[in-house]
């Protein structure tokens, strides 16, 4: 097979909170965005209506844009009624994927809606690839934690299988599906959509003798990702979608980080032909990207590489923005700094001498003199971050350029009057013909008849070229083209909505056996019919999910971070320390956790204490 011939689409996947928010993704480049329906969601504070998602979908066919809704909770057996009724409102509507995480809703009632394997699945093997590739799943969302040489081997290993996997935004330090922390400690669980954010809040390592090593310490936060600088070596080791996390971002973030995402996926794609865009339309935003001025905990490529290196922030789990230079000179209301532009309303921070990050907002700016609102404990030789940039987000609130198709028209005379046909970038074309007696006419009418068939106004189309095909100058009014070209446009946008409808999927029951004969809690079974499922797939032993059965002294995070890498104690590279293991992790509020060191996986477990 010639690939130039066939070239693998590639998909720009962003997030929406809501129906704007997803607006505003596909109007900045994304080709395809997931979203979360009212209930069953991984974030439950991000649900949407079946009325808005079912608009959000009518725009996005439009342009061939994908709309994936986030069923990716664990499922009650009391629920399953109510997800059977969602599910089949969401195929009614059109949505083209459901991201699920819960093997129960394979046994459920629903139309054959695709299904997505959701990362908290845990994908992070080729052998769990080929077993839900076996069955059916026609993507599978990776694990973030893996390398380009892992993610190529499970490439290898489905190369039908489309490979979704995250390129930017906040990163979990467990594996995904893998941490009950939050459960453990609150009674909120990751797997409901309830996450607490237990890896943002300080803790102690101390160790078996009771000798703290680090005190209020943000041990488990992480930086967040940015892989923009390897998009093309994601293209070659298999990744079909690249997403960007985030549905619970504002739209400033969603407008920006998808811009900027959009630019270094195309730049890519204009050179590697074997590579083409999965959507269509020509987005216009009126900034210029930059992700360092969104909400960041500093970047890191998480393993990508392979390494672990720089991808933990232990000061602060919160946004330190863009550094932008360096205090110099401390007065009693102000202070000079050396470095970038400031403006007035930017938001700075730093962190103090005692590791705190401290911010406050600029109320003017005088050169280098920067005059705070209320003055900080600034000290010279503090660096300064920006995390909010005030004309930044002032261009990102101005209301957005709409996606546009790039359209070629051609007016021609027909037996009883006129024809337009049209012919948009995606391939689709349609034509329109209004009786109409000819007429020659008293002057040229050429310039008349382009400029009024490139009034596309509020539509989703740019007319670029409009060729007029008379055998004499015939009079054509202008009442006559707009209407000629409004009735086109809703042949267009029909056409469009007709051929971007969603493709069936069945589960292959019995296709293909799972990787193990035994699930523990991590199997995350809550329902009847994900235990029936997986019983059907040859496992004998299985565990309730933890959510109802919360075993004695079990490991709640599964992290590929390791703190003794952190402090340069690494095992693996003979590197050593003065304390006694075992070491544990103690919060605000006195829990204890113990740290197992897996050094042959490279895994970090947090291991609830009694």
């Amino acid at each position: 097979m010639n690939i130039m011939q066939n070239p693998r689409k590639i998909e720009l996947l962003a997030p929406a909170k809501d129906y704007e928010t997803g607006i505003a993704a596909i109007d900045h480049g994304a080709d395809a965005v997931y979203i979360g329906a009212a209930r069953f969601g991984a974030r439950q504070a991000a649900g949407n209506s079946i009325e808005d998602i079912a608009r959000l979908v009518e725009y996005a066919h439009i342009f061939g844009v994908k709309v994936y809704v986030t069923l990716n909770t664990i499922i009650y057996d009391d629920e399953i009624a109510e997800v059977e009724q969602l599910v089949a409102e969401l195929y009614r509507i059109g949505v083209d994927a459901l991201i699920v995480q819960d093997m129960g809703i394979t046994k459920m009632n629903i139309p054959p809606i695709q299904l997505h394997a959701s990362t908290q699945m845990d994908n992070r093997t080729p052998q769990k690839a080929r077993f839900l590739a076996g069955i059916g799943f026609p993507r599978i969302v990776l694990a973030r934690e893996l390398s380009l040489a892992q993610i190529k081997e499970i490439h290898d290993a489905v190369p039908e299988t489309e490979l979704e996997v995250f390129v930017h935004g906040a990163l979990c330090v467990s594996y995904s599906g893998q941490c009950y922390a939050s459960q453990h400690c609150f009674g909120r669980s990751a797997n409901r959509g309830e996450c607490a954010q237990f890896c943002r809040l300080p803790f102690s390592l101390v160790d078996s003798c009771g000798e703290v090593i680090l005190c209020d310490r943000h041990l488990l936060s992480l930086k967040d990702m940015n892989r923009s600088a390897y998009i093309e070596e994601m293209l070659d080791a298999g990744v079909t979608s690249f997403k960007i996390e985030g549905r619970l971002k504002d739209i400033s973030y969603v407008k920006n980080i998808t811009a900027y995402y959009r630019e270094r996926l195309d730049e890519v794609l204009a050179r590697r032909k074997e590579y083409v865009r999965a959507s269509y339309g020509k987005s216009m935003p009126q900034f210029t990207p930059a992700p360092e001025k969104s909400f960041n905990r500093g970047f890191t490529d998480y393993m990508l590489k392979g390494t672990k290196d720089g991808m933990t922030s232990f000061d602060t789990p919160k946004s330190k923005g863009e550094y932008v230079g360096k205090v110099k000179f401390v007065s009693r209301n102000y202070f000079t700094v050396i470095g970038g532009m400031l403006n007035n309303g930017d938001g700075l921070c730093f962190l103090t001498g005692e590791g705190k990050l401290c911010g406050f907002r600029v109320n003017r700016v005088e050169g280098n003199r920067v005059f705070p609102q209320t003055m900080p404990p600034v000290e010279s030789g503090n660096e300064l971050f920006r995390n909010y940039d005030c004309a930044f987000e002032r261009e990102l609130s101005r209301p957005s350029v709409p996606r546009r198709l790039s359209l070629s028209l051609v007016l021609e005379e027909s037996k009883f009057g006129f024809s337009l046909k049209g012919t948009d970038e995606s391939g689709i074309q349609c034509s329109v013909e209004v009786p109409f007696k000819k007429e020659e006419a008293r002057s040229p009418q050429r310039d008349n008849i382009v400029n009024q068939l490139k009034k596309w106004g509020n539509t989703p189309f740019e007319a670029d070229r409009v060729d007029v095909d008379f055998s004499a100058e015939w009079f054509v009014p202008s009442s006559l083209l707009s209407e000629l070209r409004r009735s086109l446009c809703t042949l267009l946008i029909n056409e469009h909505k007709a051929t971007n409808k969603n493709s069936p999927m069945k589960i292959k029951e019995g296709s293909s056996t799972y990787v193990g004969s035994v699930l523990d809690y991590r199997g995350n079974v809550a329902n009847s019919y994900a235990r029936k499922f997986y019983a059907q797939q040859g496992v004998g032993d299985i565990a309730p999910a933890y959510e109802l059965e919360q075993p004695s002294a079990a490991t709640v995070m599964f992290c590929k971070h390791c703190i003794k890498y952190s402090m340069g104690w690494c095992s693996k590279n003979g590197e050593k320390h003065p304390f006694k293991e075992p070491f544990y992790l103690v919060g605000s509020d006195g829990k204890r956790f113990c740290l197992h060191f897996n050094c042959k996986d490279c895994i970090m477990e947090v291991v609830a204490q009694k």
